[in-house]
């Protein structure tokens, strides 16, 4: 498995993760997302699939499309700020590969 399967891999989990601390915290939800989560993730892990930048894909905070209808957009931005600080002490090594993700991303098309 190459090395950007991997990333795509990890960003679906990352997603997933992050809506379910959401979801617990915001929704009382400990073993599974609420119907409105679950349509969340539905929605942001078909994106992802569908990402035109394929095995290429920026972190969707890097991308110069904004794939996103806005509403959904404003929700995932809502649950990231949420849950993203939450990440480093929960999942440490998801919360930290994004970073590194992000920094690859900008130092490949830096010029």
């Amino acid at each position: 498995m190459n090395n950007n399967k991997n990333r795509l891999e990890r960003e679906r989990k990352t997603i997933e993760v992050m809506l379910k601390m959401y979801c617990k915290n915001h929704h009382n939800n400990e073993f599974e997302l609420c119907e409105v989560c679950g349509l969340l993730l539905k929605y942001a892990l078909n994106k992802i699939d569908k990402c035109v930048f394929g095995q290429q894909k920026p972190v969707c905070s890097e991308c110069k499309i904004h794939c996103y209808a806005k509403g959904m957009r404003n929700k995932i931005k809502e649950i990231m700020r949420y849950s993203g600080p939450r990440m480093l002490l929960n999942h440490p090594y998801l919360a930290i590969m994004h970073i590194v993700d992000k920094r690859n991303h900008k130092n490949k098309y830096k010029n």
